[in-house]
């Protein structure tokens, strides 16, 4: 059972209905800036999936500080998207913001290494235990990057990703397992080059009959998977299955790559450090530059050396690893400073006990009105769900979305000065998050069940 039958669709759209006209009468300078920007910028923002927010146009953004964000109309709103992880550490961290400006003065691109590069090397080996590593943009650059090594290495052209998993923009990645099993492009994939099923084969998460079938046919050069499953709400391995996905690949010959671009929320090691995981490559992204453009790639030394060894392999040039601003000056500053003094051992003892109380806040609630929905923790990350139980894989979880009961809550929020995560239910803990900002959400979400529930508070 899912729990958007609980609702009644009469009284979410009447409710939604009140909050859209809210939302339309309390922001009309945001208002304004994207009826300006329709004429110039594809659906009126910079990217268009901005236009998902819930009020029909963004708020526009005045400032962002700390977990705050303030609009051109003058609202400030406790920000639990954080970027959608890109601000994990925070808007604007102190020492991020010096360390660029003072990087800024002395040079943001140069093509050549500077000493913060070194200590970010030797930083990323401590952390995550891979050996080697190189730099990237995003963690979509990464996971190309890796893609094409893992390829190259192995002589086989087809990647293994899990439904619904979030990688990026990678073209390999827009791929699901249909109702009879075969790989299909997902629903809304824009333009692919070529039939996904050419590239990629998907499978279910958590479904070992699959991943060992699918292995066994030795066509697989690796898995990319995220250690728990982000895009569909927080899907969570079973127990024992990430050692399984371990031990098949190497019997197989398929190297396992590890993205944990949203799970470094789990420590400062990442899901790969707190759970013991050794992958073959490492991508991650967003959080490790406070913002600033950056992502990495980390290789075991035997991948290194496999990587170096092939005399045919143009790594430097033609090879599509890498690009001209890859680990540029600026970008290094920023990863050093994240990592030196933000998101730290001591951040992660203070969000990760956040992200349990909102955990807290979100069950009493559902236990209050008697609702058949669940919320799911992977360190300072959280997420609430319409089902009775966490789903055990992406379909699962994407058969579960209600958009309507999404954007309802959402809006409902949003207008009361707290800010989630478009895409769904996803909160987020930075480093000065406060238990007040935690609990004002609570808060909130308990009058909009109310008042979905016919008791307006």
């Amino acid at each position: 059972m899912t729990g958007t039958a609980t609702v009644d669709r009469e009284v979410l759209a009447e409710r939604t209905a009140a909050e859209l006209e809210h939302f339309i009468a309390s922001n009309p300078r945001s208002k304004e800036l994207f009826e300006r920007s329709r004429h110039t910028l594809v659906g009126g923002v910079p990217m268009p999936w901005m236009m998902r927010w819930a009020g029909g146009f963004p708020v526009f953004a005045e400032k962002a500080s700390g977990a705050r964000i303030t609009d051109v109309d003058g609202h400030t709103y406790v920000d639990l998207c954080l970027g959608d992880t890109g601000s994990m550490p925070g808007h604007g961290p102190a020492p991020v913001v010096k360390a660029v400006a003072e990087q800024a003065a002395k040079g943001i691109t140069t093509m050549l290494p500077t000493e913060n590069a070194a200590w970010v090397g030797e930083e990323m080996v401590r952390r995550f235990a891979l050996d080697r590593w190189m730099f990237t943009l995003t963690a979509t650059d990464a996971n190309r990057a890796a893609l094409r090594i893992c390829r190259n290495l192995t002589g086989r052209r087809k990647v293994l990703v899990y439904s619904y998993s979030y990688h990026g923009s990678v073209d390999e990645a827009f791929a699901v397992a249909g109702p009879d099993g075969r790989t299909v492009s997902r629903e809304g994939n824009v333009g692919p080059a070529v039939d996904p099923s050419e590239t990629t084969v998907a499978i279910e998460f958590n479904d070992l009959d699959s991943l060992e079938r699918v292995l066994a046919t030795e066509e697989i050069a690796c898995v990319l998977a995220e250690p728990a499953m982000t895009n569909m709400g927080i899907v969570l391995p079973d127990e024992g299955y990430h050692d399984a996905l371990r031990a098949l690949t190497r019997a197989h010959g398929t190297l396992l790559i590890i993205d944990e671009t949203h799970t470094f929320s789990a420590g400062p090691g990442g899901c790969t450090a707190e759970w013991g995981l050794e992958p073959d490559l490492f991508t991650i992204g967003k959080a490790i530059g406070s913002g600033i453009p950056a992502g990495a790639l980390g290789m075991t030394l035997d991948v290194t050396e496999r990587m170096l060894a092939d005399p045919d392999a143009d790594y430097e040039d033609t090879g599509g690893v890498g690009g001209t601003l890859a680990g540029n000056a600026l970008s290094m500053a920023a990863i050093r400073a994240t990592l030196s003094e933000v998101l730290t051992t001591e951040a992660f003892e203070h969000t990760i006990p956040l992200a349990a109380r909102f955990c807290d806040g979100i069950r009493e609630v559902v236990a209050e009105f008697d609702l058949p929905w669940n919320v799911t923790q992977l360190g300072s990350r959280a997420e609430y769900r319409f089902e009775n139980e966490p789903a055990r894989n992406g379909t699962q979880a994407h058969d579960a979305s209600d958009p309507e009961l999404e954007r309802y809550l959402h809006l409902h929020a949003l207008n009361r000065g707290v800010l989630i995560t478009p895409f769904h239910n996803m909160a987020l803990m930075s480093p000065v998050t406060s238990e007040a900002d935690v609990d004002r959400h609570t808060t909130v979400f308990r009058e909009a069940v109310s008042d979905l529930k016919g008791n307006p508070s």
